[in-house]
């Protein structure tokens, strides 16, 4: 019956609108009683903006500055060991994490594996100029996070195909005085409307992920 495809939708929509409210609660607490008041509108938003808006490609950049030199950091982003577990309420609630990062072969065409906590990204290696720029498409994600529910091994359809990692990219950049500036980037699209709404999340969520890697990356280069 059409009527109860349509209703399900709006269900969805809603669900995805709260949930979104406890991830905004999670990465900027002033932000949860705004983004608490989308719950009422987003449905009416969702139907406009599919309707009318492009679906724009996103980019989201992140920088940290390391205490050691292009050639030791490199050697850190093409893999790197296991990240400590996450203390970060928005990862212990089920957005996926890194985890850690392993690749087989060397040089462009081979397959960097970048293992989060609900699977590995696939990224075929696409550029590599040693120690200056890694970049990759993204092939195979795995879910965006983790259903909050007793059945551990569901994988609803509702958390696959909104949002999809195309393409990423690592610039390490030689500092005066021996550091690097290591510069990471992601590329997403998404199918979630209103696209403005969903995409600050998103842009928000992969900032996080982002700082969580840099940061482990730049302990490892650090090291003694």
């Amino acid at each position: 019956m059409p009527w109860i495809g349509a209703n399900i939708r709006w269900i969805m929509i809603v669900s995805r609108a709260l949930t979104t409210t406890m991830i905004y609660a999670a990465i900027a607490p002033d932000a949860a009683a705004p983004a608490s008041l989308m719950v009422l509108i987003l449905p009416a938003l969702t139907v406009v903006d599919a309707r009318v808006a492009p679906r724009p490609a996103h980019e989201v950049v992140t920088s940290i500055d390391i205490a050691a030199p292009p050639e030791r950091v490199w050697e850190d982003v093409v893999r790197f060991s296991d990240l400590a577990p996450p203390t970060e309420w928005l990862f212990r609630v089920g957005v996926a994490y890194p985890e850690r990062a392993r690749i087989e072969g060397t040089g462009v065409g081979a397959i960097r594996y970048c293992e989060f906590s609900t699977g590995a990204f696939v990224e075929p290696i696409t550029e590599w100029r040693a120690p200056q720029r890694l970049a990759f498409d993204v092939t195979a994600q795995p879910p965006t996070m983790t259903e909050l529910s007793p059945y551990r091994s569901m994988q609803p359809a509702h958390l696959r195909g909104y949002f999809r990692a195309t393409q990423g990219q690592f610039d390490l950049l030689p500092l005066p005085g021996g550091g690097t500036r290591l510069i990471g980037t992601t590329r997403y699209d998404i199918q979630m409307y209103p696209q403005t709404y969903w995409s600050l999340l998103a842009d928000a969520v992969v900032g996080r992920i982002h700082a969580r890697v840099l940061r482990h990356i730049k302990a490892l280069a650090e090291a003694p």
